[in-house]
């Protein structure tokens, strides 16, 4: 059974930082090749895609958090982080991470986090 549990989220003044932590466990799971992602929901939006890497690093950002963000991640901890710096009052959201196979013909399931509530207000 895979899991990613995710951590780091908290109440933060604007302009502050937060490093979020991903982390995924599962017998079979081969880490390296899934897309990580870092997707964000505030109440009554949509979720969507804030920052993703490949298993090789290849990563994409929303516009929103370009120069902002970073995502990285560690193969051999199996781990993905999401370093916010300079954070605003509109990126308060609930951040899930996500697992996508990188190739769509290996057949392979995807996997959600729970979430970690980022909260960003003076």
């Amino acid at each position: 059974q895979v899991q990613l549990v995710e951590s780091g989220g908290a109440l933060v003044q604007p302009g502050g930082s937060l490093r979020l932590s991903c982390v995924a466990s599962g017998r079979s799971f081969n880490f390296y090749i899934y897309t990580m992602g870092w997707y964000h929901q505030a109440p009554g939006n949509e979720r969507e895609l804030v920052a993703s890497i490949t298993g090789s690093g290849s990563t994409k950002y929303a516009d929103s958090v370009k120069g902002r963000f970073t995502i990285s991640r560690d193969n051999a901890k199996n781990t993905v982080y999401l370093q916010a710096n300079s954070l605003k009052p509109e990126d308060t959201a609930v951040y899930y991470c996500n697992a996508v196979p990188t190739l769509m013909e290996l057949g392979l399931p995807s996997y959600w986090g729970q979430g970690t509530q980022v909260t960003v207000s003076s």
